[in-house]
């Protein structure tokens, strides 16, 4: 499949259809997938946990590059709030990760939000900021915390 014609399949879809192939592409380890959501705008922006702000296609690819370069991650998003308008949908999603690192395999919490825009060409990532979450995040609603934001 071209990179086109998998463009076109991806977004053929729904915001919601969109980021199920993200995940899905995640999961599977395939950068071409991963990159086939996003935007091709010079200004789409991706912010991993502790890392530094990615901006652009070159950043973006490699970063997710090497974060795949040792095979899929085992990621599920879960938990999924939208905002959605005609041309835009803001989802906020717990995302369960599951990585092997040199000292063995670590399970992970993570607070994401992906930001997508309805392009000519159809729904496109836009935006993905994940934070590190705790576990139980989401689970009931937390007290107002005393956070100067």
């Amino acid at each position: 499949m071209t990179r086109s014609s998998l463009r076109a399949a991806v977004l053929a879809g729904t915001p919601d259809e969109l980021e199920t192939a993200f995940y899905d592409a995640l999961r599977a380890g395939d950068v071409e997938r991963v990159m086939a959501c996003w935007a091709d705008e010079d200004e789409i922006v991706c912010i991993h946990p502790g890392g530094p702000r990615l901006v652009g296609q070159a950043a973006i690819r490699t970063a997710f590059a090497a974060m795949l370069r040792h095979g899929g991650l085992g990621v599920q998003a879960q938990r999924l709030m939208r905002v959605q308008a005609l041309a835009s949908s803001v989802h906020s999603v717990l995302e369960h990760v599951s990585v092997m690192l040199p000292d063995g395999p670590r399970d992970a919490v993570v607070c994401a939000t992906n930001v997508y825009h309805k392009t000519p060409r159809g729904w496109r990532l836009v935006a993905h900021h994940a934070s590190p979450g705790a576990e139980g995040e989401g689970d009931a609603p937390s007290p107002a915390a005393h956070v100067l934001h």
